[in-house]
Formats: structure tokens, C-alpha cells, sequence
């Protein structure tokens, strides 16, 4: 598998609490803060929901 970076683009105030709980387990919580993981399919389909708050970049 292929790594991934995502980083936190925009708040999470005023999200479903789903959608924290999904940063959260991406080992996200504030703007600015990444974490590198692994690209499997359940990590694509986390970050497929918070798209809106999030970018991505292939490692």
C-alpha cells in the first residue's frame, strides 16, 4: 500500500459529531495538523467523508 498525507484544512465546528469522531481516528483534531497513514480502502473511505475539511497528498 501506498502512504498518504492528509492534512486538517478546515474546522470541525458546526460537523455531525460522526465526522469529528472520523478526524479523530485519522489522528487529526486542529487546522494545520497531519499524520502520514497507510492508503488502504477503510483509510480512503474515512477521509471520502471529511473530504470538505481535509487535502491529500500522495507520499
Amino acid at each position: 500500500m501506498s502512504k498518504i498525507i492528509i492534512t486538517q484544512t478546515k474546522s470541525q465546528i458546526k460537523c455531525p459529531k460522526r465526522q469529528k469522531d472520523t478526524l479523530l481516528a485519522l489522528g487529526l483534531g486542529r487546522i494545520g495538523k497531519h499524520n502520514e497513514v497507510e492508503g488502504t480502502p477503510q483509510v480512503r473511505g474515512m477521509v471520502a467523508k471529511v473530504q470538505h475539511l481535509v487535502q491529500v497528498k500522495e507520499a
